[in-house]
């Protein structure tokens, strides 16, 4: 049966941990011990030197060795044994130049020739060695031994038993195991700190589930149809998933990027980085309507999700018109069932004359408004957004009409642009002015050379000066949301809309009282002479 790693991360971590101390401690007790064995043997054959040269430099040793003849009772037996019992050496060999030894530590061996060669020794060079003689292993040194003149007249021999060595290493090694113990056993309890800390932060998941929720984290984030970004403490973008590139047109260099930097200012930017407070907050991003909803983690940064509202506030936008058709057809109809009742009163009391004069004035009323606004706006989408708010306005009790300078001639570049623009404007106006004194709302739209410019004054309590710029922010509103959506995303869109084709947006106190908003586009009308092409092409 197979044996693995266990499938806690703890558990793995605390065992790499213990087994990389272990290996340290081994490894460092190796690597002293090494040299600790050189320099031990060192140590010996350099005692052995020194106690060879102080038994040498004695004058009395050399005359007693060319004095006297080997003998296991001589003078220089006697010696060599009183400095060999002194100095704790194994033996202190004194040979003549021949190599015959005057002295050993078993005096059976005295005359006899040494087993290795001395030759070094004899030759006046002092040599340190580890060798095998007649007693075995030792660390020996050898001296040349001179009487008073200088002259050479043998060599003698110190060794140290090698097993004595040994034993001063042996000796050693508890205490150094001690010491590798007690680092053991300090690596064993980092070990164990930082397995529990590993543990706290992989919420005890095993490596292989970290890896498993790593991929399916990858998957799910470039798969999801929402936006995903993901902020450090320090504001930085550190992931985007492929919805977020998208909905916030950036590409995969600005992860890393200060959202700042990435983003530039904006209620975009202040949203995500947490500036904006609040659930489902609306920005524009581009020609895009964002929802963003922002989570902040555990680690001081944050994850922000964002959801594309475009398509639900265009359509909340076509609602919103159908909506005001309604209302107007539905004021039309009203208005229509008025004048029939009161026709057929006339025709029932017969009075035709009457009923002629009415039928006529009423036709000509209405022909009259339609009439006024062809002949001052000559793009056709733009005449019947006005026809129709007119209706509506009436229907409301507000008076909508256009200023006597109003002049649009039928060469709008992005005439969809314009009707989206001032039908915000002209609703809003509509809403200011129902409830004032004398409801009115009043629309100029003037063409100089390419630009055209749109203003709408209404008779409502105007804006306060420090809400003048607030109100052209995505999600600043005064009014109740409607039913398929949020407020706060109509005044917004037309500053982009004009900022989108070089203009600007700004709301004024009207004269009289009253808001006056104000938009100004440089190039929105083609060349006359384009536009006469185009005609007769």
């Amino acid at each position: 049966m197979r044996i693995g790693l266990p499938r806690r991360v703890f558990s793995q971590v605390l065992m790499m941990q213990l087994a990389i101390a272990a290996g340290v401690a081994v490894l460092a007790t190796g690597l002293f011990l090494a040299p600790l064995s050189d320099q031990l043997d060192d140590q010996a054959m350099r005692r052995a030197l020194a106690i060879a040269q102080t038994t040498a430099a004695h004058p009395q040793v050399a005359e007693d060795l060319t004095g006297s003849r080997p003998s296991p009772d001589g003078p220089v037996q006697a010696e060599a044994e009183r400095i060999r019992k002194a100095t704790g050496a194994e033996y202190i060999v004194i040979m003549n130049e021949r190599g015959v030894r005057w002295s050993h530590s078993n005096p059976a061996e005295v005359g006899k020739v040494v087993s290795t060669d001395p030759s070094e020794a004899l030759a006046g060079r002092d040599v340190m060695e580890i060798d095998d003689g007649t007693l075995g292993r030792s660390a020996r040194g050898k001296v040349p031994l001179r009487e008073a003149d200088g002259d050479i007249v043998g060599a003698v021999s110190v060794g140290i038993e090698y097993d004595s060595v040994r034993d001063r290493l042996i000796h050693s090694i508890p205490g150094l195991f001690a010491y590798a113990g007690g680092a053991l056993a300090v690596g064993a309890l980092a070990a164990y700190l930082i397995a529990r800390r590993v543990q706290k932060q992989t919420r005890d998941l095993a490596f292989s589930d970290i890896s498993a929720l790593l991929a399916e984290r990858e998957a799910m984030l470039h798969s999801i149809r929402e936006g995903v970004v993901a902020l450090d403490r320090n504001g930085r973008i550190r992931l985007l998933n492929d919805e977020a590139q998208r909905l916030l047109t950036l590409g995969p260099e600005a992860i890393g990027k200060p959202l700042d930097e990435a983003l530039g200012a904006g209620r975009t930017t202040d949203v995500l980085a947490g500036r904006a407070t609040g659930t489902d907050l609306l920005t524009v991003r581009g020609q895009r309507v964002l929802v963003a909803n922002r989570m902040p983690t555990d680690d001081g940064g944050a994850v922000a999700t964002l959801r594309d509202r475009t398509e639900l506030e265009r359509l909340g936008r076509e609602l919103d018109s159908t909506r005001g058709l309604i209302d107007a057809l539905r004021a039309k109809d009203h208005e229509h069932a008025n004048h029939l009742h009161t026709l057929l009163g006339l025709l029932e009391l017969e009075m035709y004359e009457d009923a002629v004069e009415f039928v006529g004035e009423t036709v000509g009323s209405h022909r009259a408004t339609a009439e006024q606004v062809t002949e001052k706006v000559h793009d056709p989408l733009l005449a019947a957004l006005m026809v129709g708010k007119v209706a509506v306005a009436a229907e409301r009790g507000v008076s909508l009409g256009l200023s006597a300078d109003t002049r649009l001639p039928d060469r709008l570049i992005d005439p969809q642009g314009l009707v989206t623009v001032a039908g915000n404007l002209v609703d809003n106006a509509l809403d200011a002015a129902v409830g004032s004194r004398d409801p009115r709302v009043e629309v100029s739209l003037r063409a100089e050379g390419r630009a055209v410019e749109l203003r709408v004054r209404d008779s409502g309590s105007g804006v306060a000066p420090e809400q003048r710029q607030l109100i052209f922010t995505e999600g600043w509103s005064t009014k109740e949301p409607p039913a398929h959506g949020k407020r706060g995303i109509g005044l917004a869109l037309v500053r982009r809309l004009a900022e989108r084709q070089g203009g600007s947006a700004h709301v004024d106190e009207a004269p009289g009282g009253g808001a006056e908003f104000t938009v100004v586009l440089p190039e929105a009308l083609t060349e006359p002479e384009l536009a006469h092409a185009e005609e007769h092409s």
